[in-house]
């Protein structure tokens, strides 16, 4: 039996005036799959480069790829939900951007009761991407704490879950942001020093906090504007992890410029991490535990109705949020 749901959809890639609020049906899950019914509904930057189509999709297309809700039913080979189970994912393919959907249970995990839907939605896509860039995307010989590591975009929403989680592992993280405001922001979310990239070099600043040292790693989803001067801000045999590319792809790498310090490169990114329904859980729980034992607070600066989700496309590319947004069904 069918099911009514409403859905944003795009039948052509382009800017924020190509989302459509459309009506849809959805019907019975398949093997390994669930009907969820959202209750919150996460926003990203993958949803612009999406929409866009830096990372081309088969049109007509679904946006989104996180949120929170009710499990509705569960298809043949399922074990781990069942129907009224509390749910939270962030998950390929894309989709979230609707009452209710049909999609593989793989990386759905149950929402722990402590914690709302709201939270649930806005911390799971970039909560899960914190933990595998602090926990698991680590330069040689790893993080210890009193190490410096840099984190561009530190206002985001990833970034302030990545401060506050880098005070609890005692590590040193400098922040950059756009703004003394969201300098500010990101101080009061545990960075140790934050560095305003609109008015400050931000390579000199970082070589002048560590005392010429540099800094273990750069965790970078800028891209474009920041990606040849991070490689200057890193220590020897340091790591640049370039996770997204908010100002453009960065330009071609001559690998040559990385025999200066040794250095390393990687561009990873978050479904390679949760490819399997244990990692993704293993994942989720050290999100969760941080989370409930408040040394992380997911902040949600911005919500919209599902339907204005081309204003908070808009918002989100002019840099004008900070923490989280989440667009409510």
């Amino acid at each position: 039996m069918p099911h009514p749901s409403r859905a944003i959809r795009i039948d052509a890639f382009g800017g924020p005036e190509q989302m459509r609020l459309v009506d849809t049906e959805v019907g019975e899950p398949g093997p390994g799959e669930i009907r969820i019914r959202h209750h919150a509904v996460g926003l990203n930057y993958i949803d612009v480069y999406q929409r866009t189509g830096l990372y081309p999709n088969a049109l007509p297309l679904q946006l989104g790829m996180e949120g929170a809700g009710i499990v509705e039913a569960v298809g043949e080979g399922v074990t781990h939900l069942s129907p009224g189970d509390r749910a939270a994912y962030a998950s390929a393919p894309p989709g979230s951007y609707c009452e209710l959907r049909v999609m593989p249970a793989r990386c759905v995990v149950r929402l722990p009761d402590g914690i709302d839907f709201e939270t649930g939605a806005a911390m799971m896509l970039k909560g899960l991407t914190a933990q595998y860039l602090l926990r698991q995307t680590l330069p040689a010989g790893g993080l210890q704490a009193g190490d410096w590591v840099l984190f561009h975009a530190a206002a985001g929403g990833v970034g302030l879950i990545a401060c506050q989680w880098a005070r609890a592992l005692g590590l040193k993280l400098i922040a950059t942001a756009g703004g003394a405001a969201k300098c500010e922001l990101a101080l009061q979310h545990g960075a140790t020093h934050a560095i305003d990239y609109r008015s400050e070099d931000f390579v000199a600043r970082v070589r002048d906090i560590t005392g010429g040292a540099g800094v273990k790693v750069v965790y970078d989803s800028v891209g474009a504007d920041t990606f040849m001067k991070s490689l200057d801000c890193l220590a020897p045999f340091g790591l640049l992890a370039n996770f997204g590319s908010a100002s453009g792809k960065p330009a071609p790498l001559d690998v040559g410029v990385l025999a200066k310090n040794s250095l390393y490169v990687t561009r990873p990114t978050l479904f390679t991490y949760i490819a399997t329904r244990e990692r993704t859980q293993a994942m989720a729980d050290d999100l969760f535990a941080v989370v409930q034992s408040g040394e992380v607070r997911i902040r949600i600066d911005q919500r919209y109705p599902l339907a204005e989700v081309a204003q908070a496309h808009r918002d989100l590319e002019a840099r004008a949020t900070t923490g989280c947004t989440v667009l409510v069904p």
